[in-house]
């Protein structure tokens, strides 16, 4: 593991603040102290340095700070590796964003159990640009996106198709028509997901495409939660732009509706991205299982 003095200089870099540190590091403030001078010491320098209440890293602490981020994705990369390289039992760490995580991962975990009962997988759920840092800071082996990425930046495979719909209350009054124009939609009560999210900016993308500004777009509710959303759709108190994924339940009860937006289709891919450093195996036998459970449940 990294020393324990350059990990409490990280968490203290990043969030400024001692106190705070000390309760994310389970320490006391002076101890937090005590570990930033004897790093100072050692290094015969300033690292950190303090305005008022705030404090800042000097140009030598950035430098640490610097290599200590590198430092810290090694060691956790070495932790993994070197266990599941010893252990009969393997643990990975799987990212996926909001959608796939939450309606359409669990199913494909569940069975990938019963196949593998010596492998666990640890999901972490969030959105798009959240999963993509945690990858990039190897917190997980892979991922699971719905959203936009860099592809020059990562390794990755076509999961399956999605599609983004129109989804309303079986009360609202777009029920009772054929389709609706994009521009009653997006000067309603559009609820949306928060920025970052890989459905809203796919969303987005699509309206610049059309010649749409977003500056001029009204958003009625901005929410991280899909189930809060789907709550709030459910009970008439606006409608959204969701994946058809999440809504299949809504959709047989009847209790949420589809409405065809007037000549706009949304389309998006699920991807599984890595950087292919290591785990490839791994990564590649959950892919290839993945692809045969979508496939046997068309």
């Amino acid at each position: 593991m990294m020393d324990i003095r350059l990990t409490t200089f990280l968490i203290v870099a990043e969030i400024k603040n001692f106190t705070k540190a000390g309760d994310i590091l389970n320490l006391t403030q002076p101890a937090v102290s005590q570990h930033i001078k004897f790093l100072e010491e050692y290094y015969g320098t300033d690292l950190i340095k303090k305005q008022g209440r705030t404090i800042d890293l000097t140009e030598a602490g950035e430098v640490l700070f610097k290599y200590a981020k590198e430092l810290d994705v090694l060691y956790r990369s070495l932790e993994t590796d070197v266990r599941n390289s010893s252990e009969n039992k393997k643990v990975y760490n799987v990212g996926a964003t909001m959608t796939i995580g939450g309606y359409v991962l669990p199913y494909i975990l569940g069975e990938y159990k019963e196949v593998y009962k010596n492998t666990d997988i640890l999901l972490q759920v969030n959105n798009t640009e959240e999963i993509i840092n945690k990858l990039l800071n190897r917190y997980i082996h892979f991922a699971l996106v719905e959203g936009p990425f860099n592809k020059n930046k990562f390794n990755y495979k076509k999961f399956k198709d999605d599609e983004l719909v129109l989804a309303v209350s079986a009360k609202h009054e777009f029920c009772e028509r054929q389709s609706v124009e994009i521009e009653e939609v997006i000067s309603g009560r559009l609820i949306l997901r928060e920025k970052g999210s890989g459905t809203r900016k796919i969303f987005e993308n699509k309206l610049i495409e059309l010649g749409y500004d977003l500056e001029s777009m009204k958003v009625y509710m901005e929410i991280g939660d899909i189930s809060a959303i789907k709550s709030l759709v459910e009970s008439n108190l606006g409608y959204t732009i969701i994946s058809r994924e999440a809504i299949k339940r809504e959709s047989r009860l009847g209790v949420i509706k589809i409405v065809p937006i007037r000549d706009i289709n949304i389309l998006r891919e699920f991807n599984f991205i890595y950087l292919g450093e290591s785990e490839e195996k791994f990564i590649n036998d959950f892919i290839s299982f993945c692809s045969k459970y979508i496939k046997k449940t068309l």
